[in-house]
């Protein structure tokens, strides 16, 4: 048992304390803005906003540039979404949560090419893309562009991309040392499935309401 402790800590015997701090910090406001998330609540935005803003920098350190690129995608995506639900509320056309129809699966789909592409032209650029892991992270990349903008448009799907990119980015974080948020994404897995559940739910009432 000891030994598994040893092995998953052994990331941080070589971390600053700063640097723990920070992804603790991280993973805590990560799991409050998906509680915010479920209930359908604005919250989400400026807490998530702070997670990512962390998590910006944490992956440029190690070199993770699509998580990077993610990262800030969802700190600019926050304020559109935090800006966007409000707005629509103030004006009393609250955005309602709804299913996806042609259209959206197709500017999903074609977000998710674009940003793929633009992910690998990053790592190019670094001189990266040399092993699996990175193009897991270009493929996650895209997985989370897709699903932070069907969020925006609060969009039940968004937690199917949170549910498929969580999955794969457990063993990608433990990789790469993050232990924490290794954890972090075996639990956002299961809290996608919670909220795709309520979202669902919350979308067919409104259906035959």
């Amino acid at each position: 048992m000891n030994d598994w402790i040893d092995i998953l800590l052994s990331p941080y015997y070589h971390n600053s304390y700063s640097h723990t701090i920070l992804e603790f910090t991280a993973v805590v406001f990560t799991i409050s803005s998906v509680f915010f998330a479920q209930k359908n609540n604005v919250w989400v935005y400026p807490i998530g906003i702070i997670s990512t803003i962390i998590y910006s920098y944490l992956t440029f350190e190690i070199s993770l540039y699509g998580d990077f690129i993610i990262n800030l995608y969802y700190t600019l995506m926050s304020f559109y979404g935090w800006y966007t639900w409000i707005y629509k509320k103030d004006n009393n056309k609250e955005i309602p949560i709804t299913f996806c129809n042609k259209r959206d699966y197709l500017y999903t789909f074609i977000l998710f090419l674009f940003t793929c592409v633009f992910s690998v032209m990053v790592y190019l650029f670094y001189g990266k893309l040399k092993s699996h892991s990175d193009w897991i992270d270009v493929l996650t990349t895209g997985i989370y562009f897709s699903g932070m903008y069907q969020m925006a448009m609060k969009k039940v799907e968004n937690w199917i991309f949170w549910m498929v990119g969580n999955v794969i980015s457990v063993p990608l974080y433990f990789f790469k040392g993050f232990v924490l948020t290794g954890i972090l994404f075996f639990f956002l897995v299961l809290l996608s499935i919670m909220g795709f559940l309520i979202w669902k739910k919350r979308a067919l009432n409104q259906i035959y309401s």
